[in-house]
């Protein structure tokens, strides 16, 4: 939950040698806290919170390095972990990505601040049941993590205007209402898998940007018709609900076929619609990139997304990159083009760039500079003709969801088990004769994981310790066991009859 923004120089003439106060804090206070499990730095004119804070339960502290045998008192290898932290009253202008250190830290109070930005939130594995409602005034937020957590309702985000992904899979949510969709016109991502969903309302249509839907493991039976008309949908997983009004086979066609059932059902054109994002004609004036191949610079702007899709070109014009590295544009799409290889001008966007598609081209080999997107949160490379990915990759801390459907592999690349923070991969259709499930084990966060229509033989029985694992998909391979019986389950059924197979 730490802002990705630099800090900017303290308002209101404040000096910057007012930074020096973070090194007064004095280290009895930190010895308290390592005993107490909570730490208060209220009111002390900070520009910035002392490293000392973020390491306290790392570093050695300064007691164990005198310490005698005669004297046992303070007991310091004993510390309690930090589970609060109390920072209000000061000066402070963002916090810093090393928050991350204090992993037992339950309670952080950082009222009454200059806090500037607050462009990403992770709270996943914590028992909140609700947000305060000054939560839903984070204007510059873009990507909020709420899994695992007690919320029965959708947080309330009225003024969230920025935000593109909002994760609240493994929750008690019971319902999703217009009230709160009505909020939510800028999602492109949206995942709610594992909660109590039963309906989904037709007011889901007003999410006009919404690409990708997780629903897995809800209670729903079938779906809105004027889901059909979401045109920028374009993943939508219903693995683990008892549907009735959708028939199975049209589910495991894909989004596509989904979409087109919902569309053919649909027996009136009354649905809500947003107005929200409709964009007037710009005039020729706004239009870069040349002719027939233009896109309008005032809407890349105003989205931070580049879409160059489906332009049957194997180039993007330096027109193109300059206004899109001067927008901090968050998202490219180059899908359905010719390219052979990343485009050299797109390196401009790598300080922002967070999602490529790069699905449907004429790739062979993976630039080994794909590495130096440290931000990429989603790559799609599915549709060219991959055979292996670059070890460079390993530098993608970040990525959430990698698609490498229909492509040329023969084993999932050896670099994908470095990404420890992949949710979901998308291997099917390819050549695959292998499942490594020890480098599936070591991927903690893995929800999905796709390897449908591979040339797989044998599935370990290992796979089934997989337990992180909520969505798999094994069908349209080779192997014999498990048996379509088995696979036809679910998910749940399938690593439990995996385990039960493990020669102990």
């Amino acid at each position: 939950m730490a802002s990705r923004k630099p800090a900017r120089n303290p308002k209101f003439g404040f000096q910057q040698t007012r930074d020096d106060n973070s090194k007064t804090v004095h280290p009895s206070i930190f010895k308290q806290a390592r005993k107490s499990g909570q730490l208060n730095l209220s009111g002390r004119s900070l520009t910035k919170v002392p490293d000392e804070v973020w390491r306290i339960n790392i570093d050695v502290p300064e007691e164990s390095k005198t310490v005698s045998l005669d004297n046992t008192d303070d007991r310091w290898w004993e510390q309690t972990d930090l589970t609060k932290l109390i920072l209000a009253s000061n000066w402070l202008t963002e916090l810093s990505e090393d928050i991350k250190e204090l992993s037992a830290l339950s309670v952080l109070d950082v009222h009454d601040n200059r806090l500037e930005s607050l462009r990403y939130f992770d709270a996943t594995h914590n028992q909140i049941s609700v947000l305060p409602p000054d939560f839903g005034n984070l204007m510059h937020l873009e990507q909020l993590y709420l899994r695992h957590n007690k919320l029965q309702y959708l947080p309330l985000l009225s003024k969230c205007q920025n935000l593109k992904e909002l994760h609240l899979g493994n929750n008690q949510l019971k319902e999703l209402t217009a009230e709160h969709l009505n909020h939510l016109e800028t999602l492109s991502v949206l995942d709610i898998r594992d909660n109590k969903v039963a309906v989904i309302p037709d007011e889901i249509v007003v999410l006009t940007g919404l690409q990708r839907l997780d629903l897995t493991n809800n209670d729903l039976t079938g779906l809105p018709y004027a889901m059909g008309t979401m045109t920028a949908l374009k993943a939508v997983v219903l693995d683990g609900n008892p549907m009735k009004s959708i028939r199975r086979d049209i589910i495991m066609r894909g989004t596509t076929e989904i979409k087109k059932y919902l569309m053919s059902r649909m027996e009136n054109t009354d649905i809500p619609v947003s107005n929200k994002g409709v964009h007037s004609g710009q005039g020729e004036s706004g239009i870069i990139g040349g002719t027939g191949q233009g896109v309008n610079a005032h809407d890349i702007c105003q989205s931070k997304s580049l879409d160059y899709s489906n332009k049957k070109t194997s180039d993007v014009s330096d027109d193109v990159w300059t206004v899109a590295q001067k927008g901090e544009i968050t998202s490219v799409n180059l899908s359905k083009n010719t390219f052979t290889d990343i485009p050299p001008g797109m390196i401009c966007l790598s300080e922002w760039l967070k999602e490529l598609n790069m699905g449907m081209n004429r790739i062979t080999v993976l630039n080994p500079d794909i590495g130096l997107y440290l931000k990429l949160t989603m790559l799609d490379l599915r549709n060219n003709q991959l055979t292996n990915l670059p070890s460079e990759m390993y530098s993608l801390y970040q990525l959430r969801e990698l698609y490498i459907s229909y492509n040329r592999f023969t084993s999932v690349p050896s670099v994908v088990y470095k990404l420890k923070k992949l949710e979901n991969l998308f291997a099917d259709t390819n050549k695959i004769t292998q499942i490594d499930a020890d480098g599936f084990k070591g991927l903690p966060m893995l929800a999905t994981l796709d390897l449908q229509n591979n040339n797989i033989d044998q599935v370990p029985p290992e796979l089934g310790n997989c337990t992180q694992i909520m969505s798999l998909q094994l069908n349209g391979n080779a192997f014999r066991n498990p048996r379509p019986a088995i696979l036809a389950k679910g998910t749940l059924a399938l690593l439990e009859y995996l385990r039960s197979r493990i020669v102990s």
